[in-house]
């Protein structure tokens, strides 16, 4: 079978276990609430017959609904549990969720089949047998399906193969970007040093393939690495700027960015490559016809001051003649991160512009972002600052249209910029503000992307 066609097939079946989770919910509502129906008295018979015969006893009719209002709550919630493992084993092409429900219907149905079949109770038999065809059968194939390393490599080739044998320091190693890189150089059989707040749950996190130190003192002089990523620094979406929040903010930036430069300055092999990370924030606030490039100068607002700041921080490095690559990142959307909240209304088919919807969103997949490590890591020519933004920056209006049509959702809500200004303060404008921000130098460079277009970038995250 095609590729194509198999994705189709599994996005249907995915449906249909949704489907499946749905009626049970349902269902088990109905028995816990209505289980004296009149459409229930075929079955109240048969139990009544098989356990009584002719003779039933009058308590024994609200016995059996009592029964069965306690069996629909636990099928409401086994309900639950499935659509969750159906969620996650959709998402993650996880094996281990498929797993679970297979494991769960094994156990359950050959039992319940064989007990009916004891007391004669042929109708439940039938129901359980259906049930485990219209279960088992999509289930496993999707076990099948997800489990091909093929069609896993197929989907996320590692942009880290192939290239020479690193030795790679890290910091901001378990963040959104850190995790997948890691994970990436570790499967290209390249050596990683993660630099953690938390050591013990970033080699829980990498299977303990990866060193990870909680300071710097950690190292001696026999440490060598190839190159350091910095990507470093507590979430800026998250609570109100505050004073202290800023203070927060930046001090998760400098000083990382200041213990490396100390490191750096003491280390006897100095690494042929630093790659940096910071922000278009550093433009700041801009009009939406003003393109930007990485020449253009230092926007106001504290985002500019935090990028800013942060990139002054490891000027040193470049002082001390290590090649430096500055990646100015737009919002990088991958499985989860950024994009999640944002897709999240249109997926309850409340989807719309926020503000005037005429602010700008320059944004990349994941998948560049990794890409251009990659290239960076190797290509000795790449140096100083770079936007990672794909070319196709778009207005927020022109996002909620896209993300409508790719989910087939309708884009009808607006949502006023004044509410989330006096809610979020001057965080809100990473929300109803933007840049257009153009990635110049890597198109100078040559570097072709993987995800050039909105569209596909979210039929591939979607």
């Amino acid at each position: 079978m095609q590729q194509v066609d198999s994705s189709t097939l599994r996005v249907w079946l995915v449906r249909w276990l949704y489907a499946v989770a749905f009626l049970h919910l349902l269902g088990g509502f109905v028995f816990s609430w209505w289980g004296n129906w009149p459409i229930f008295e075929s079955y109240h018979r048969s139990i009544e017959l098989a356990f009584w015969g002719q003779d039933v006893p009058t308590a024994a009719r609200g016995m059996q609904v009592w029964w069965l209002a306690l069996f629909g709550v636990t099928v409401q919630s086994y309900a639950v549990f499935m659509g969750v493992l159906v969620y996650l084993g959709n998402r993650h092409q996880s094996r281990a969720a498929w797993g679970g429900l297979i494991a769960g219907i094994v156990l359950w149905a050959p039992q319940d089949i064989w007990i009916s079949l004891q007391l004669g109770i042929r109708a439940h038999a039938w129901v359980d047998s259906i049930a485990v065809i219209a279960l088992l059968v999509p289930l496993a194939w999707l076990y099948r399906h997800d489990g091909r390393p093929a069609v896993r490599a197929a989907s996320k080739p590692n942009p880290f193969a192939g290239i020479p044998y690193l030795r790679v320091l890290i910091t901001g190693g378990t963040g959104f970007i850190g995790e997948t890189l890691v994970n990436d150089l570790l499967d290209a059989g390249h050596n990683v040093c993660v630099f953690a707040r938390d050591p013990l749950r970033a080699a829980t996190l990498f299977n303990g393939r990866a060193r990870c130190i909680a300071t710097l003192a950690a190292l001696n002089e026999f440490d060598t690495f190839d190159a350091v990523i910095n990507l470093a620094g507590a979430p800026v979406a998250g609570p109100r700027w505050t004073p202290a929040r800023q203070k927060q903010l930046l001090a998760s930036r400098e000083g990382v960015s200041q213990t490396l430069v100390a490191w750096l300055n003491t280390a006897r092999h100095k690494p042929q490559v630093w790659i940096q990370a910071s922000a278009i924030g550093y433009y700041g606030v801009r009009n939406p016809q003003e393109l930007l490039s990485e020449d253009s100068a230092q926007g106001r607002g504290f985002m500019a001051e935090l990028c800013s700041r942060w990139e002054a921080a490891n000027q040193p490095v470049t002082d001390a003649g290590v090649r430096q690559v500055v990646m100015r990142l737009g919002v990088v959307f991958g499985p989860g991160g950024a994009l999640r909240p944002l897709l999240l209304p249109h997926r309850f088919g409340m989807g719309g512009r926020v503000g005037s919807g005429s602010q700008v969103l320059s944004w990349i997949h994941r998948d560049d972002v990794l890409q251009v490590i990659a290239r960076a890591l190797h290509d000795t020519s790449m140096r100083g600052v770079y936007n990672l933004v794909a070319p196709d920056a778009i207005s927020q209006s022109e996002f909620a249209t896209t993300a409508g049509k790719v989910l087939n959702r309708p884009v009808w809500l607006h949502v006023p910029s004044a509410p989330i200004r006096l809610l979020a303060g001057e965080m809100a404008e990473l929300f109803v503000d933007g840049q257009n921000v153009k990635p110049t130098r890597l198109i100078e460079a040559g570097y072709v992307f993987r995800f050039p277009q909105l569209e596909d970038a979210l039929r591939d995250l979607a």
